[in-house]
């Protein structure tokens, strides 16, 4: 099963980071293709995307000024499976990413995958008082998996925050 490719360019409003694709997004070579994910309602319903768009568009996100990348490449079935090499191999990398094309925000879909990256253990959801890359700003929102036990709303509501985020730096 081959890594996903990122969709990535500079001067990016946000860039969206999960911790790797599932296997499901691995077969089908699509970024949360998993039917239990809700990332592609959460960004409809939160208003950043204009409507709900499905896997297969993930590439055309881009368009919208949104990329899309994760912190390890290996598909797995869960994040329990990524090995402590691959986070701090994939850590330099994500880094190196966010340095090249410098997107206005990191948006880290899951508190797991800012803790991996940042190597902080206490924070809270949205915009983080440091930042891991200088002049990226660093938000911090719920997974979009559908084992996390969240409410949808509660989710929505905290991306929400994005759209908010967004407007105050055009």
């Amino acid at each position: 099963m081959q890594p996903l490719p990122d969709h990535l360019r500079k001067d990016l409003d946000i860039v969206f980071i999960g911790f790797n694709p599932s296997l499901k997004s691995g077969e089908v070579g699509h970024n949360y293709a998993n039917r239990s994910n809700r990332f592609w309602k959460i960004l409809h319903l939160s208003g950043l995307t204009p409507r709900q768009y499905a896997p297969s568009e993930d590439s055309t996100l881009l368009e919208l000024g949104y990329g899309l990348t994760n912190i390890v490449e290996r598909p797995t079935k869960e994040a329990a499976d990524i090995t402590k090499e691959e986070y701090k191999e994939g850590r330099e990398i994500l880094k190196s990413k966010l340095k090249t094309y410098t997107p206005k925000i990191a948006c880290y879909v899951g508190k797991g995958v800012y803790q991996q990256f940042s190597q902080k253990k206490k924070l809270d959801w949205g915009k983080q008082e440091e930042s891991m890359v200088e002049g990226v700003i660093d938000f911090v929102a719920p997974s979009s998996s559908g084992l996390v036990r969240m409410k949808t709303d509660e989710i929505v509501n905290i991306y929400k925050e994005l759209t908010l985020l967004i407007e105050k730096q055009l």
